[in-house]
Parts: structure tokens; sequence; C-alpha cells
């Protein structure tokens, strides 16, 4: 392959042996691990989606960069041989090409450090031994508490900004995505999106944000129960609110083996006051913005159906309607999401 290759040159990893990892439904880049007798492992990330320009990738590994050097866990960015945190090759790219301007598709190159230690699904979903679960749902708060503490006072870089949450979550733009058939949604939407021009915007509400803080996005150490977080591919400027009701959402994974959606959501708002609980070691929550949690686990919901409209799209196919059904049915009827309609038999907490 001869992008690898070049971006094997340009970041000077002849001697380590590079595989490629197999991508998630919908993901957006090739990933490889690079290894190096077992002493050394990076990430590299080869994006060539033709959707986002050059600053956009300098903006995120310029944040990276920033949380890594505070003290945030995070995996940081790893300069090339030039000293760059983005390397661009093909096609002829200026800070505002993207493949959508006629030209040959601008290829980025990234290097990340390999977090320590494993993802959960690695393990089984199986928290560390001799650790109570509370542990792990306090940590995650506190990691991402730590994120958002330092994104309050960031100053972005030259002109590397990444996109505002209406720059993309706007009805011009989803009007165009998401078909006329699901009219429905889209008026549930478009409601939503009014009340979000409400809220406050002011440095305590609203700033970068990860925007897809999951366990597939951080390594826990087993041994310590320490977490490192990685692929800050979607961060946005958005409510803070957001990553934590996300948090919240993917809740349901350990409580699934209640069939009751009533109770999953009472087990759900448990784990949520023990993430809460490590985020406020960090930093605060208005009171304001926390009253509003359902409103921003719609707003997460949305993200979701965007997402799996946008896969379908990128794809050139028509999106299963079962992908969407529950996030969709809690937006037009105004359901508290709890993963209501599933039903699980299995007990453990495989997601």
């Amino acid at each position: 392959m001869k992008t690898l290759k070049q971006a094997i040159k340009l970041f000077s990893l002849e001697d380590f042996d590079c595989h490629e990892i197999e991508g998630h439904e919908g993901g957006r880049n090739q990933i490889f691990i690079c290894s190096k007798g077992g002493e050394k492992k990076f990430v590299l990330r080869i994006s060539a989606t033709g959707d986002r320009t050059v600053n956009d990738y300098r903006a995120e590994a310029e944040f990276v960069r920033y949380l890594a050097k505070n003290g945030a866990p995070v995996a940081d960015v790893i300069p090339s041989a030039d000293g760059k945190l983005v390397e661009i090759i093909d096609g002829d790219c200026t800070d505002s090409v993207t493949a959508g301007d006629g030209g040959a598709a601008p290829v980025f190159i990234s290097l990340f450090e390999y977090a320590k230690g494993m993802l959960l699904a690695d393990n089984g979903y199986r928290y560390r031994d001799g650790a109570p679960l509370s542990e792990y749902f306090f940590n995650t708060g506190k990691t991402l508490g730590k994120i958002h503490a330092l994104s309050k006072v960031y100053e972005p870089v030259a002109d590397y900004r990444r996109l505002d949450y209406f720059d993309k979550y706007n009805m011009e733009y989803l009007g165009r995505l998401i078909p006329d058939k699901y009219s429905e949604l889209k008026s549930a939407i478009s409601a939503r999106l009014e009340t979000f021009c409400t809220l406050p915007t002011d440095s305590q509400s609203y700033g970068l944000v990860h925007f897809d803080f999951s366990d597939g996005n951080y390594h826990i150490d087993m041994t310590k129960g320490n977490i490192t977080v990685f692929d800050f591919d979607n961060c946005m400027y958005c409510w803070y609110m957001f990553d934590l009701a996300n948090l919240w959402l993917h809740n349901e994974g350990w409580c699934r083996h209640e069939a009751d959606p009533g109770k999953r959501f009472k087990l759900m708002q448990q784990c949520f006051d023990l993430q809460l609980q490590g985020y406020k070691t960090e930093t605060e929550v208005p009171d304001e913005l926390q009253e509003k949690l359902p409103l921003f686990i719609d707003m997460v919901l949305i993200e979701n159906i965007v997402d799996e409209f946008e896969c379908a799209a990128r794809e050139g196919q028509e999106l299963d309607y079962e992908d969407i059904e529950d996030a969709a049915e809690c937006l037009i009827n105004g359901i508290p999401y709890a993963g209501f309609k599933k039903r699980r038999h299995n007990n453990d907490n495989s997601k």
C-alpha cells in the first residue's frame, strides 16, 4: 500500500511492525498499530474521507497536545520526522481543500501514543479483579472532568478551530440528509434544535468536547484502574453536558439484564450518579444544565441517528430503520431513553 509506505517514512516507522486493525461499522479512518520489540507502540491514523480540511485535523491534534501537556489522561499526538502533528500526502492540499473541491482527495496522517491498558470489550466487559465496579464509574467521570476542566480555559492555536455544534446540526443540512419519509423524526429533531438554541454558551457550559466519550475510546489500566482517552476525531464545540449525557446512555450496557425499562432507567441513573461524583472532583456542572439532562440525552440520540444516516449515505445504502428505531421513537414521543424496547435475557455486561 503506497500510502502506508509514505506514512511509515514520514514518521520514521521503518523498523516497526505495522498492522491494520479492523474498523468498526461506520468508521472513518484506517488505523494501524505500530510496534517494535514489545517496547514501543504507536497508533497510526490515515484519514481520507474528503469532508474535512487540514485545519480540522490540525485543530484536533493541537487540542490533544494541549491536554496531554497539561496532565489530562489522553494518548498524546506524536510529531513526524519534520515536526508536524499532521502530515498531508496525495492531492493538492491547501488549508481549505477537501475532496469535495473537485481535486484529488488529500490524505491526512497522524501518529498517537498507544494508550496504556486495554478496552473493556477486550476483557469481556469485566472490570479489574478485586475492585468494585463503582470505582470504574467514578473514574470515568473523573477522567472526563479533567478533560473538560482544561477545555474551559483552552485557547485554540492560530486559525485552527473545530466545528461548532450548529455548523453541522442544523435543519439545512439534516433536512437534506434525512429523507422526507421520516417527516415525524425530522419535525422532532427540528423542535429539539430550536430548544438547543436557547441554552447558555458561556465558558463554563460550552467548549471543545470529545463528542464520542465511551468505553470504545479509552483504555483502562487493569492494575490501577487509570483511564487513558483517545480518538478525538469527532471533537467539536458543544455543551459539556453532551459528553456527560453520552456517558449516561452508555450505562444501558451495564443494566440491560433488567427487563423492565423503568427499573433499567433507575439503574442507569445510579451509575451516572457515581460518574457525576467523579466528574465534580475536577470541574463543576452548572445546575441549570444538569437539570436538563433529559434534553442532552435527546441531543446524543440525535447525534446517533445522524451518524447512522451519514454512514448509510457514505456506503450508498438505504438506512435500516431498526438501527434508529428506539432513538427515533423516544424523540418523536418524548420517551425517556433506556433501551426501552430491548429485551435482554443474558446476565453479563457484554454490550
